[in-house]
């Protein structure tokens, strides 16, 4: 005979000490979603529908993407951002996984020092060390060059990315290792072959953070990369604002707003589980 299963009893006296917490994620979710959908049927509508708040009369209007995308230079943006991006990201994590991996598993002198000052890196605001930059870009003629760009990126997002990744390999379990070394592998190899993959949660995770922070990224663009040829996304849409305020094409305007922020949250929405797991995930603790 068939057991029946047991459903499991709801305890209503927590539930309903975390009924707050439910309601104000809900508004804020409803509220995140309102506006949202709000911009998206704005950018298929006219000024005049907008203003009138009669949006999608006339049916939709792509034709705002094509005018932001060509004569408003968002594709151009658009490219820059993507090169940005995925150079620095992959940049970066070429950089500091290998230094993380280092001072996570290995006890040396100066690993406790090397590890705080990726800590004190962390708490060091950017404006603080534009101004050096921008005289030693200026000094050597690096303005408005993509390669500028990328390089102060890199520079600036292995600290994060370097300290993130030290948390996340010091739960991987050492067996892993203690297998690879009698089989013979030396510790690169060991890295390359089995702990990179092995934090494959943690990378993602972190290449997400930094491409989502890349992407968005204003206040360096703007002072490294203010020509039209190199001027990426973010930017770019700043630059649109000033010019749409004054031309009055608030419905392209709009439009240019859902090119900026749709390929991030894309991104978010299909590798949200990948992000939880790189959080709070590990290999096999010890």
């Amino acid at each position: 005979m068939k057991k029946n299963k047991t459903v499991p009893s709801v305890n209503w006296r927590k539930e309903a000490r975390l009924l707050p917490g439910y309601i104000i994620i809900t508004l804020w979710v409803t509220f995140t979603a309102f506006l949202i959908g709000w911009i998206i049927v704005a950018s298929l509508s006219t000024t005049k529908e907008i203003f009138s708040n009669q949006m999608l009369a006339s049916g939709l209007h792509f034709e705002n993407y094509s005018y932001v995308w060509v004569k408003g230079n968002m594709g151009k943006y658009f490219f820059n951002s993507v090169i940005y991006a995925t150079c620095s990201v992959a940049g970066t994590v070429i950089l500091s996984a290998p230094c993380a991996y280092a001072l996570s598993r290995f006890k040396f002198f100066g690993n406790r020092t090397l590890t705080n000052l990726f800590v004190l890196a962390l708490s060091v605001p950017q404006i603080m060390v534009v101004l050096p930059l921008y005289t030693i870009a200026v000094s050597l003629n690096l303005l408005n060059h993509r390669g500028t760009l990328i390089f102060l990126y890199i520079c600036l997002n292995v600290p994060f990315c370097t300290f993130f990744l030290i948390n996340f390999f010091s739960t991987l379990s050492r067996t892993f290792e203690e297998a690879a070394a009698i089989d013979g592998c030396s510790p690169i190899k060991t890295f390359i072959k089995i702990m990179f993959p092995l934090a494959q949660p943690g990378l993602i995770t972190v290449s997400i953070f930094l491409f989502v922070n890349i992407w968005n990224e204003f206040f360096i663009a703007m002072i490294f990369a203010s020509d039209n040829e190199t001027r990426p996304l973010a930017y770019g849409l700043y630059s649109m604002i000033q010019a749409m305020t004054t031309t009055g094409k608030w419905a392209e305007l709009f439009a240019s707003v859902v090119v900026v922020f749709l390929p991030t949250l894309i991104l978010y929405i299909f590798l949200s589980e990948k992000i939880i797991a790189g959080v709070t995930g590990g290999g096999i603790k010890e």
